[in-house]
């Protein structure tokens, strides 16, 4: 054996193997979220259904194309599923977060949740301007609110809640839930959940 060959074998052999993704849970949380069922997303993927069962349970690992099918039928990207992301990426900073808002509406919002592959969780600060208050909505998810700045009358189901600075709410999104700005000043709102609405293929999607 030549030197430059055994270099290069040692060298490749100093070369940690990156740990092995998880990705059965998150195929399979992503599957359930979609509202699909295991045979629906094994016709979508191209693959049996006993195959992507053992994928979901850990018991089986597909090939980079196989997964790249599964991914573009849940909606996703193959890095969903693989892509290890550095630490430096989970961090925002105030400051220099840019305000979205949703076509012509009067909302803005500050992302805070950053690509995190199979993450479900989204976060963003919500500026409500004086007088604003939501159309009633209910979808599937959890949320969490924190009321950062300004008076906020929040409504779950029958039940009415006024929280002020400091104040926070937890509440399940399936009950029917409005929000209002009744102060003088605008409210800033720390908002998380899981809700599927704000879970899409890259960060930039609202």
């Amino acid at each position: 054996m030549s030197k430059a060959l055994k270099d290069a074998e040692e060298t490749q052999a100093a070369v940690p193997l990156a740990a092995t993704p998880h990705f059965g849970g998150r195929i399979r949380e992503l599957r359930r979220k979609g509202d699909l069922t295991l045979q629906q997303l094994a016709d979508q993927a191209g693959i049996s259904v006993g195959f992507l069962s053992q994928v979901e349970r850990g018991k089986a690992t597909p090939s980079l194309g196989t997964l790249a099918a599964i991914a573009d039928a849940l909606g996703v990207e193959i890095d969903w599923f693989v892509a290890t992301p550095k630490p430096a990426d989970s961090v925002t900073r105030a400051g220099e977060r840019e305000l979205f808002s949703l076509g012509d509406g009067s909302l803005s919002y500050e992302r805070l949740n950053t690509v995190l592959p199979g993450g479900t969780l989204s976060s963003v600060i919500v500026h409500i301007p004086v007088g604003y208050s939501s159309e009633l909505t209910a979808h599937t998810g959890e949320e969490l609110i924190v009321v950062l700045e300004g008076t906020l009358r929040q409504t779950l189901g029958e039940s009415i809640f006024t929280l002020n600075a400091g104040d926070s709410f937890h509440f399940m999104g399936d009950t029917p839930h409005s929000f209002a700005n009744v102060g003088d000043r605008p409210v800033r709102l720390l908002w998380t959940g899981n809700t599927p609405r704000l879970i899409g293929r890259t960060p930039e999607q609202p």
